[in-house]
């Protein structure tokens, strides 16, 4: 199974970043991934990241678009904005910050 891409913007791997969003301090890509992992991998990224930073999770709909915005609100941050890569597309950006 692949893994997720996840970085910070000051990493080497900025390159790769021409899809993301340029305003979030990290990127995680999920989609490649099912239910309870989407939200492991988020989970595990908000951890690693400072109180106040942002990040941008490209989740497909289904149960992660349904899930993961969810817990993550549970979990008491805040969603920033949350909507479609384009109209149709089965393929969400969700903005978070940690809070």
């Amino acid at each position: 199974m692949a893994s997720a891409l996840i970085f910070n913007p000051s990493s080497q791997m900025q390159a790769m970043s021409k899809d993301r969003s340029e305003n979030a301090d990290y990127f995680l890509d999920i989609t490649t991934e099912i239910c309870p992992l989407t939200f492991v991998k988020t989970k595990l990224l908000i951890e690693r990241m400072s109180s106040g930073e942002t990040a941008e999770v490209r989740l497909n709909a289904g149960e992660p678009l349904e899930n993961v915005p969810r817990s993550v609100r549970e979990h008491g941050h805040e969603i920033i904005s949350l909507a479609p890569e384009a109209d149709g597309a089965t393929v969400h950006r969700l903005i978070l910050r940690k809070s």
